[in-house]
């Protein structure tokens, strides 16, 4: 491990000896890790950012749930790591938190064993300098390969689909008012059931249309939502979905062919086809919104990024890079709104709720006040004053 030796600290035990920091996402372990502690992340394809992070801490080891490397795409933050001779043990599993917490006191053993005392909780495969470097130089070739794969095929996309693209041509009715309204689109990606429930203060202030893509249908109906607009295969969304009364749009083959149309027919359902070379239903549901002149869509549960074409190039659809960017500017991850509408500290709103606190005071005081003479309610807070202002100039008399 570029000529590191492991060392024994107030223990007899061979390995390195230090407490234990998570660093995982969610982890508050960075704000207290130092110098010979354990670090525990959970970072697939550890970035230079989070590598130089670690490396100003100077932990004695990083502890990976994950790959270090997945060979997604080349990342240089493992070897910056054993540049400085720190050990790295990766896949050693989630399940680890159920054997050791924050804070503890462990031992990491130089064949990837993490114990806690004599008790072992954790294992993994540790990561040399020279492996480290072998995976990079190997992810730089399979994502060479995979880019060309994949822009090969947006090229041959864009040629069948120009006409969509640029004149919305096949685009059918919407058969609801999207013009000048905000639009939520859910697709059943991970996460997207949480995401929908952080939106509810953005969906009862907006009232925006609420388009289901395939099983997402079936995610705002259980939720309690009326979708307006679904757009998937029939044959996995429910019943109930398919039956609230939604319009349904059928992603079809260019010559017309629309996979679930028997169930659709079976349910005695209304429904409109979408002939496009894309049969992603997350797509074809952007595309119709951006037409019909959405204010603003909100995509819930299908965030691409760079790093997300790059993890998976091969799988990666060109029509998702070309219908994000046909929308444009009217496009945002439900994360972005998320995060508007999160009010992440309590101490953020205690000033709220004093003022409301000193409000509801002062309402009281002026009930009472105006309700405790004879009089009209103005000439009782008018003597309720006066006899206070006398008491107060008896006090320094």
């Amino acid at each position: 491990m570029g000529g590191m030796s492991l060392f024994s600290r107030n223990s007899d035990l061979p390995g390195l000896h230090g407490v234990v920091r998570d660093c995982t996402t969610n982890g508050k372990g960075f704000k207290r890790l130092s110098s010979g502690d354990i670090a525990i992340v959970d970072a697939p394809d550890m970035t230079r950012a989070l590598a130089q992070r670690l490396i100003d801490a100077r932990p004695a080891a990083v502890v990976n749930v994950s790959r270090f490397t997945t060979g997604a795409y080349p990342n240089f933050g493992p070897q910056m790591l054993t540049d400085v001779d720190t050990l790295l043990v990766e896949g050693v599993g989630a399940q680890i938190w159920d054997q050791l917490r924050d804070g503890k006191k462990a031992r990491i053993t130089e064949d990837g064993q993490l114990f806690h005392g004599d008790k072992l909780v954790a294992s993994g495969v540790v990561i040399s300098a020279a492996e480290a470097e072998e995976s990079f130089i190997e992810a730089q070739r399979e994502l060479l390969d995979h880019m060309e794969a994949f822009f090969g095929n947006t090229i041959q996309f864009i040629h069948s689909e120009v006409p969509l693209l640029i004149d919305g041509l096949g685009i059918p009715d919407a058969g609801v008012e999207i013009a000048d309204r905000k639009v939520v689109v859910v697709s059943p990606g991970p996460g997207h059931r949480n995401q929908l429930r952080d939106l509810r203060n953005f969906i009862r202030e907006f009232s925006p249309v609420l388009v289901g893509c395939d099983e997402g249908a079936d995610t705002l109906v259980e939720l309690g939502y009326k979708p307006d607009l679904i757009v998937g295969n029939p044959a996995g969304i429910g019943a109930d979905a398919l039956r609230s009364g939604a319009q349904v749009v059928l992603p079809a083959d260019p010559d017309g062919h629309a996979a679930g149309l028997e169930r659709i027919q079976d349910l005695g359902v209304g429904a409109m086809t979408f002939p496009a070379a894309s049969r992603s239903a997350t797509d074809l549901a952007m595309l119709l919104a951006d037409y019909h002149g959405a204010s603003m869509i909100i995509s819930v549960g299908s965030p691409l990024d760079l790093m997300g074409i790059f993890a998976d190039a091969k799988q990666a659809s060109p029509s998702a890079l070309l219908t994000r960017t046909k929308a444009g500017p009217k496009l945002v991850d439900a994360a972005a709104i998320i995060e508007l509408y999160t009010v992440r500290s309590g101490a953020n709103i205690a000033w709220i709720w004093a003022a409301l606190a000193t409000l509801v005071m002062v309402a009281v005081v002026l009930l009472i006040a105006g309700t405790s003479g004879d009089g009209s309610f103005t000439q009782n807070l008018i003597n309720t004053w006066n006899n206070i202002a006398l008491t107060v100039q008896g006090w320094f008399k």
